[in-house]
């Protein structure tokens, strides 16, 4: 009888909406403890070992973390790529009405943690850090916002959520855009063959998944060795992707159902445990107060809280939208306090920006300091005000 309770309980945890979230705090946890043991070392050097396969005109051999960070978070951004073309189809991003207020207040809760980096690390070394504080992470987020899901209006997690795949957008954008260097036009040019021989599927109306993966998966070779980031082929290959309005299971659906679990249990957690798997040292506590530490703990704290709430302000105020059923203005600061949860995206640009180790890993802890700051000030927040309105 407790054995079935337990495989119940199991179950239940990896179908609600908090376990991924449960799961990256304690990947993260985990992650500082080991690398900060007599295990530290070994942990280091099975991250760096070097995998794959390479000969003169094929080169598929790169270290353990570069696999994770380039490989499987491609599949991380094709499912983001999913949602985003879901959402614009059939959900919240649909109609233009519904569309406004998460569009908006994501392009001004990513605008002003830009600025706000931008203006404290002008003409330092670590300018090129801006796009940092510009990302809301969309685990973490609603995690803690399905904490609250008695105590807020289920409007809020439905905007936020929103909100923060309006956001992951953005940051595709930002990554493509501004982190690409050396571009390799031969290499875009086949990439740009593959993408659209997908979009001619699409056209002539094939179903089949495989259609769409595997030339997504030569996309990805060839977007790597091109100087953009490879994980834009995730995003891509999504957009390709037939759907409908209808309650027909789509060919997007269907992939997106089928990867949701192995993206939010196995491979953004894995993410996690690798990026902040950080040796501290008191040199990089002394990055926190740095320009680059302010500007990325100020950002996303800051920045986010004022850049949703005053850009929702002049959506309603001017009538473009409205606020979520049943929310009011205080809520709405709290949910811009939970858009200050950085981390995925956050470190994925972080890495992006830096050529100086030490320089990421102080990025890396200001984004951790300031993700737990905002997620347990939103929290403790929304539940003050939940408890004022009983």
């Amino acid at each position: 009888m407790s054995k079935l309770i337990n495989l119940r309980s199991f179950k239940e945890f990896f179908e609600s909406s908090t376990g991924g979230g449960i799961l990256l705090m304690v990947c993260v946890v985990l992650a500082l403890i080991v690398a900060n043991s007599p295990l530290g070392d070994s942990l280091l050097t099975l991250l760096s070992t070097q995998v794959g396969f390479e000969n003169e005109s094929i080169h598929l051999k790169y270290s353990i973390k570069q696999w994770i960070d380039d490989g499987l978070m491609a599949i991380f951004f094709l499912l983001v790529g999913l949602e985003i073309k879901r959402e614009l189809v059939e959900g919240e991003l649909a109609s233009p009405k519904k569309a406004a207020l998460p569009i908006f207040a994501a392009v001004g809760g990513a605008l002003l943690p830009a600025a706000i980096y931008g203006i404290l690390n002008f003409s330092e070394d670590t300018h090129h850090g801006w796009g940092i504080p510009m990302a809301t992470d969309i685990a973490f987020a609603l995690a803690v916002i399905s904490m609250l899901v008695k105590r807020v209006p289920a409007s809020l997690k439905v905007f936020l959520a929103a909100l923060a795949i309006v956001d992951d957008l953005l940051a595709i954008l930002v990554i493509a855009i501004f982190y690409s260097s050396d571009l390799h036009l031969t290499y875009l040019l086949y990439a740009g063959i593959l993408f659209l021989i997908q979009i001619g599927f699409n056209k002539f109306g094939v179903k089949n998944i495989l259609a769409y993966v595997i030339p997504g998966v030569f996309m990805w070779y060839f977007i790597h060795h091109s100087g953009v980031h490879a994980t834009i082929a995730g995003v891509l290959t999504a957009m390709t992707l037939p759907t409908t309005e209808d309650d027909v299971e789509s060919p997007l659906e269907r992939l997106e159902h089928l990867i949701a679990k192995p993206v939010n249990f196995i491979i953004i957690p894995l993410f996690a445990f690798v990026n902040t798997a950080i040796v501290l040292s008191a040199d990089m506590f002394g990055g926190l107060t740095s320009r680059m530490g302010m500007g990325i703990i100020l950002g996303l704290i800051l920045g986010k809280s004022l850049g949703i709430l005053s850009t929702c302000w002049i959506c309603v105020k001017s009538g473009i939208s409205s606020l979520p059923e049943g929310a009011k203005w205080s809520h709405m600061f709290g949910v811009g306090l939970l858009g200050g949860i950085g981390f995925t995206m956050s470190i994925f640009v972080s890495m992006l920006s830096f050529s100086d180790a030490l320089h990421i890993e102080e990025a890396k802890l200001a984004i951790l300091v300031a993700s737990l700051l905002a997620g347990v000030l939103g929290y403790l927040y929304l539940k003050m005000i939940s408890k004022k309105s009983i």
